[in-house]
């Protein structure tokens, strides 16, 4: 939100209050897709509330990145290394209802 401020600043049209509604699209298609695609349906005209929201959308987007990252780490610990599927039952040749 910083450089796209200070870069608005060579481009006169963005410094009006009528292009404000131009300045949320400009910035709007410059934000990373998944914070677009929770920022886009709510069609915020606002460029300081667009901005804000876009900030807590990254937040909590990292947020998930992390819990979701700890979660698989915690299950890999107490789950072990090994196979998850194995023969853990009986050995073929040993027996069982086909038996001759």
């Amino acid at each position: 939100a910083a450089k796209f401020e200070d870069l608005c600043r060579f481009a006169p049209h963005y410094n009006t209050m009528e292009a404000e509604v131009d300045k949320c699209f400009k910035f709007e298609n410059g934000l990373r897709p998944d914070i677009k695609q929770l920022i886009g349906f709510s069609e915020i005209r606002n460029f300081p509330m667009l901005v804000n929201k876009s900030r807590i959308c990254d937040k909590d987007s990292k947020a998930k990145v992390n819990y979701y990252k700890a979660a698989n780490e915690k299950r890999g610990r107490d789950f072990g290394r090994g196979k998850p599927y194995g023969r853990g039952g009986k050995k073929p040749d040993e027996g069982g209802a086909s038996g001759v």
